[in-house]
């Protein structure tokens, strides 16, 4: 009698953790409004030439409702040799932060506000600061591409090497591009334009992205930054470039 119980209530365990299972597998699986990612560059060279470069990249990305919120960081430093001193010394550095936030009007059109910090070490420029506010609107929307467009005013706070503070009032241009040319594989393109009464700065990021699996990925970048005017234009160039690959970790 104990057995044929025994094996009664095995049954009843079993049924009840499969009708369990089940239900969990059926519910659907909430998309969190959460989207991260980090990239991390790193290149050392020894012998004839000897340099060390560190990239570092991170965004994030919360979006619920009519808000989208985003963030982004990235520092780049340089160091090489000396050849008289024989001395490690920085012969780049840069660092940025800023954050938007999008408000949806309909799927297509938005309203933005975007607060940046920027410093360039080797610039010419101690600081530029940059606060704007304007109208975005998606003009493609597929599944496999995006492409978005802004524009608005804004302003510009910086401040010259051996210089005063200054300001001036912008209009501020963006182009951010997607392409899933693959299930694993992805091209960027981000165009921004920042263009003020005294001078222009434009940037550039052309990137192609490998997935090694969910949640690592290799990418490639090509940017370019230029200046219309620079405050020295003997020891500061208009314009720089930068060839990278990132290890991307997606989380």
């Amino acid at each position: 009698m104990k057995k044929h119980l025994y094996l009664i209530m095995l049954s009843s365990l079993l049924a009840i953790t499969a009708n369990a299972k089940a239900a969990e597998e059926a519910k659907p699986v909430e998309k969190s409004p959460w989207k991260s990612s980090v990239e991390l560059g790193f290149i050392r060279t020894t012998g004839n030439t000897e340099t060390q470069t560190t990239a570092l990249k991170a965004d994030v990305v919360y979006e619920v409702d009519k808000w989208r919120h985003t963030g982004h960081a990235e520092g780049f430093g340089q160091q090489s040799k000396d050849d008289v001193t024989n001395e490690n010394v920085v012969s780049a550095e840069r660092y940025e932060i800023s954050g938007k936030s999008d408000y949806k009007f309909t799927p297509r059109d938005y309203a933005f506000g975007l607060v940046k910090f920027k410093k360039d070490r080797f610039s010419g420029f101690e600081y530029e600061d940059t606060v704007a506010l304007g109208y975005g609107n998606k003009a493609i929307k597929q599944d496999n591409m995006e492409l978005d467009l802004e524009i608005g005013p804004g302003a510009r706070f910086y401040k010259p090497d051996n210089g005063g503070s200054e300001s001036e009032a912008l209009l501020v241009l963006a182009a951010n591009y997607w392409w899933a040319i693959t299930g694993n594989s992805k091209f960027t393109q981000v165009f921004n334009f920042d263009i003020g009464e005294v001078y222009t700065d434009s940037k550039s990021v052309t990137g192609i992205q490998a997935n090694i699996n969910k949640t690592l990925a290799l990418k490639f970048t090509y940017t370019l930054r230029h200046k219309s005017e620079v405050p020295d234009p003997a020891t500061t160039e208009n314009t720089d470039t930068e060839l990278a690959m990132t290890l991307v970790y997606n989380f």
